[in-house]
Formats: C-alpha cells, sequence, structure tokens
C-alpha cells in the first residue's frame, strides 16, 4: 500500500481526494490542512518528514484568490512559489513523487487553439505568474515531479462558480455573466479520480499534464446549462468581459489538450456537461 500525504485537505481538491480515497484500497491518504502543517514554514515541514513516512506527496494548497494576489503579492508568492520549493526540496531528498496542482492562468489566453503541455507560457496576473514560479521550481528540485494544470474547478465544496450561481438563482431575478471567456469546467471529483489512478500506477511518467473535463463553453454557458438541470427561472444575459472589469485579467480562452494525460495514464474524461449534472445530483440540487 503506497501512502500519501495530501496537503490543502480544506480545499475544494483536498476535499474531492478524500471522498473519493476509499475507491482506491491500494492507497492510505494522509490529508493536512494548514494548522496541521503550515507548508510555508521550511522547518516544520522538515520536521513533519522526519516523523512521517509517505510514498508520495500531493499538494493542493494553493493561493487561488486571483484579483487580491494582484495586491498581496508577498503571500501568493510564499504560497505557490515558495512553498512549493519546500515541498520539492523535501520530497526530492526522501526520493519520492511529488504531483503538483496548477493552472491554466500560465497561459495569457490569446491564441484560441486548446494548449498543449509545452505551449509557451505567459502569466498576465500575479496568480498566474506565482503558480508558473512553482512549477518551475518543482520541475528543477524534484525530478519525480508531475505538475498537473487544471481550470474552472468547481465541486460541492468551498466557494466556486457553480455554487455563486446556485446563490444567485436564489437571490436574484436576472444576472449578467461573461459570454467571451472560453473553457472548459473541471469537476474537482473528476480530477481527485485521475490522481488517485495515476498514483495507482505502477511506474509514474513525470513531467506536466493537462486536466479538465471535456467539451468547452462561456461562462454564460456554464451558468444556462446550470440553470436548465435546477429547473430556474432567472434570467441570465450574455455580457462582454469589459462589462465586469476586475483587478486581475483573465485569459479569454483556457482550453486545455488532455491528449498526453489520456495517451499516459490511460485516463477517460468525461463531458463537462455530464459531470455537471453528477455534481448537481450530489448536491442534492
Amino acid at each position: 500500500m503506497k501512502k500519501i500525504l495530501v496537503t490543502g485537505a480544506n480545499g475544494q481538491l483536498g476535499q474531492a481526494i478524500h471522498e473519493i480515497s476509499t475507491n482506491y484500497k491500494e492507497l492510505e491518504f494522509v490529508f493536512v490542512s494548514r494548522n496541521e502543517l503550515d507548508i510555508t514554514n521550511q522547518e516544520l515541514v522538515k520536521n513533519y518528514f522526519e516523523n512521517n513516512v509517505f510514498d508520495a506527496v500531493v499538494n493542493c494548497a494553493a493561493y487561488t484568490a486571483v484579483d487580491l494576489a494582484e495586491s498581496d503579492i508577498a503571500n501568493a508568492r510564499l504560497i505557490n512559489a515558495t512553498a512549493t520549493q519546500y515541498l520539492a526540496e523535501i520530497t526530492a531528498n526522501k526520493n519520492i513523487p511529488f504531483i503538483h496542482i496548477s493552472t491554466d492562468y500560465v497561459f495569457d489566453g490569446t491564441i484560441s487553439t486548446p494548449r498543449l503541455e509545452a505551449d509557451p507560457t505567459n502569466p498576465i496576473g500575479v496568480y498566474g505568474q506565482t503558480k508558473l514560479e512553482g512549477e518551475y521550481l518543482a520541475l528543477s528540485i524534484n525530478p519525480q515531479t508531475i505538475i498537473i494544470r487544471t481550470a474552472w474547478v468547481y465541486s460541492k465544496y468551498g466557494k466556486n462558480f457553480v455554487k455563486t450561481m446556485l446563490w444567485l438563482f436564489k437571490e436574484k431575478e436576472e444576472i449578467g455573466v461573461i459570454d467571451d471567456q472560453i473553457g472548459s469546467p473541471t469537476n474537482a471529483v473528476d480530477l481527485a479520480d485521475a490522481i488517485a489512478q495515476m498514483l495507482s500506477k505502477d511506474n509514474l511518467v513525470y513531467g506536466i499534464y493537462n486536466y479538465s473535463n471535456e467539451g468547452k463553453c462561456s461562462w454564460f454557458e456554464f451558468a444556462s446549462k446550470i440553470k436548465a438541470l435546477t429547473n430556474s427561472s432567472i434570467i441570465i444575459n450574455p455580457i462582454p468581459t469589459t462589462s465586469y472589469p476586475t483587478p486581475a485579467k483573465r485569459p479569454a480562452y483556457s482550453l486545455l489538450d488532455k491528449s498526453k494525460i489520456k495517451e499516459t495514464y490511460q485516463i477517460e474524461i468525461p463531458n463537462w456537461e455530464e459531470s455537471l449534472s453528477k455534481e448537481l445530483k450530489a448536491m442534492g440540487v
């Protein structure tokens, strides 16, 4: 049995991994939140690994407040880059695999074709820049690193687009949702399952991988599908990004090419609409 440490236990992905963990009898997951292990403290990280032995680490901890990061650069870098460095160093020292979760925000979103793992990066905000720094550090420090870039993550846990829409459907009669940003929603449970499938393999193939659900949509189309599946009567109007200014710029095109992860690990990826329907049912909506 492999013993796997999962950081960021209270986040969407951490909780999703916990949800599916019992499906993988060959894996023993240990979940830690920041209260249990502050990964921004190098000495605490070293001490923790001196007292605990693991076969791999999955880093789900991240500073994900995209707009706040523009003015809170130090903390964004501390969590997304420096803490990643500490985990990469300790996993390299222990000679164990390190799986680190990254983002489509490492790209600028100006090219309207699905991004490949080897495509040039060009983050347009602090969040994307600090996540890219974390990627570089992990890959350069621990040769047994897997980076998984994902996008538009949602679940029954934490704060996300789906839960925001469900709340707005109850509070408002009419809303506007951006229709000129394109991507593919990612159900955190599907991503968690993909990670567990990878860890179950005897031989990991290291490097960068993309993962999101299949298909594509705009935020407006995403919201409209949530409306249809919940039989809401709300009116949703498509609006351009310019009508909803935010401190941080968002990539206009966030589709990721998932060929590499599907071919390397034989992972089947559900369509986003199918997965959304399943998650809404799980949420009791």
